[in-house]
């Protein structure tokens, strides 16, 4: 797997925090499928055994904001230091030690092997692949590691007008499509579910359709004008009524 930098770098739209939650609502709103990804995924833990949780790649704790169970401990890697406050002001909502650790993964991790029952990488794995040899080392043997991932399909409306080359190199590191084989390289039981959803954006909608090009335009930047993006996407939905685009997940369950 090709570690992508540049667009690793440019995630530095993930440290507006008041930005993230704004994008977060805007995404609720459009869904399609009104079900949270999270309360399937919630369903799916074994929380009587879980005691002990790491996310890689936490951001400012959007998977910790849907958790009610309370368990001992919880640590957050992630390369933007400014994710840091708001992690962990959501971890201590569910849990009495909440550790932050501003890594850029792929890196060694400095926790002791089988420290955790539940490791979690949510829309993050495809940018740090190389993080799965000491993820499986930092699962307890009956632990879970949890994946939430894209579906390399998420592209194709926008390629209709433009060449996402590099996102899609990107989204290709760790997708719906080939991250099972990928996790059967560390993980001798992995199973998953679909998450099947779109995003609809209608006449009346084109402001939340503006700020969630402008949110991901550190990312667009690298194959496209997201200026110009934004131009065409609004000028579609002017002309159709109405714009979408696939929002087709997986959740992935790997075991040691």
């Amino acid at each position: 797997m090709i570690y992508n930098c540049n667009v690793m770098d440019n995630a530095k739209s993930y440290s507006d925090y008041r930005l993230h939650r704004e994008i977060s609502k805007i995404l609720r709103n459009r869904s399609e499928n009104k079900r949270d990804v999270r309360d399937i995924v919630k369903n799916m833990i074994e929380w009587d055994k879980t005691r002990r949780m790491l996310d890689l790649g936490c951001g400012y704790g959007w998977f910790e904001d849907a958790l009610e169970i309370k368990i001992d401990f919880i640590a957050g890697i992630d390369s933007l230091k400014e994710n840091g406050p708001p992690f962990v002001g959501s971890a201590k909502r569910v849990t009495r030690d909440a550790v932050f650790k501003m890594i850029t993964l792929p890196a060694p991790i400095d926790f002791s092997s089988d420290s955790f029952d539940l490791i979690v990488s949510a829309y993050s794995l495809y940018f740090f692949p190389g993080v799965l040899s000491d993820a499986r080392r930092l699962l307890q043997n009956e632990g879970l590691f949890v994946v939430i991932t894209h579906s390399e399909t998420m592209l194709e409306e926008g390629e209709k007008y433009f060449n996402f080359k590099n996102l899609r190199k990107v989204i290709e590191n760790f997708s719906a499509e080939n991250g099972g084989d990928i996790l059967k390289k560390y993980f001798s039981r992995v199973n998953f579910v679909d998450y099947q959803n779109s995003l609809l954006f209608r006449r009346g909608n084109e402001e939340e359709l503006k700020l969630y090009i402008d949110f991901k335009r550190e990312f667009i930047r690298e194959d496209v004008d997201p200026d110009l993006v934004k131009e065409t996407m609004l000028r579609e939905l002017l002309r159709k009524g109405e714009v979408c685009f696939n929002k087709n997940d997986r959740i992935f369950l790997a075991r040691k």
